[in-house]
């Protein structure tokens, strides 16, 4: 403008002025939408950081929780197992009980038929052959010769009237027994 008329130079000055300012205001004005977008970006990536650093220790609490789920679920598993096998064996337990009650039950009902059979066959026995008492025979002669043998040791000569005597009541007793049929 200052070049189309000679105008006064304050005109001039004042335009040239307000170009200034206005640049000036302009670049002031880029400056604080830079500040501000810097500010905005720096609040963004901070927001950002933080919820990246939320996500990360969510996502280990996540990974925390499933393992320990995992370990729970493991040790559910091996309980039901256990109460399985704890089930399994009490049921084996009550079978072989059950078992030797049976067995006990057969074997007392065994010894009980062996035992009267084997009174039976004796009561058989007994009634089928006699009993054979024996008294002794010649008791008082047989007393004698070995009161006389202790009294003439080496001398058994001096004995030989007793054991005549009772070697004669021995043979006597044979003869009865003999004849009675006993």
């Amino acid at each position: 403008m200052c070049n189309e008329k000679p105008v006064t130079c304050k005109e001039c000055k004042l335009e040239s002025e307000k170009a200034r300012t206005a640049g000036q205001a302009r670049a002031e004005a880029q400056s604080q939408v830079k500040d501000e977008l810097s500010r905005i970006l720096s609040a963004d990536r901070a927001s950002k950081q933080e919820s990246l650093q939320q996500a990360i220790v969510q996502e280990r609490l996540a990974v925390e929780d499933q393992k320990r789920r995992t370990q729970l679920l493991e040790i559910v598993r091996k309980a039901k197992q256990l109460q399985s096998k704890a089930e399994n064996l009490e049921k084996q337990d009550a079978f072989y009980r059950e078992q030797l009650a049976r067995l006990e039950e057969r074997s007392a009902q065994l010894y009980k038929v062996t035992t009267e059979n084997y009174h039976k066959a004796a009561d058989q026995v007994n009634a089928k052959f006699k009993r054979y008492e024996m008294y002794p025979v010649c008791a008082d002669l047989q007393g004698q010769i070995l009161a006389c043998y202790k009294e003439n040791v080496g001398k058994t000569l001096n004995c030989s009237n007793i054991a005549a005597l009772y070697l004669q009541c021995v043979n006597n007793a044979k003869q009865t027994k003999l004849r009675t049929g006993g």
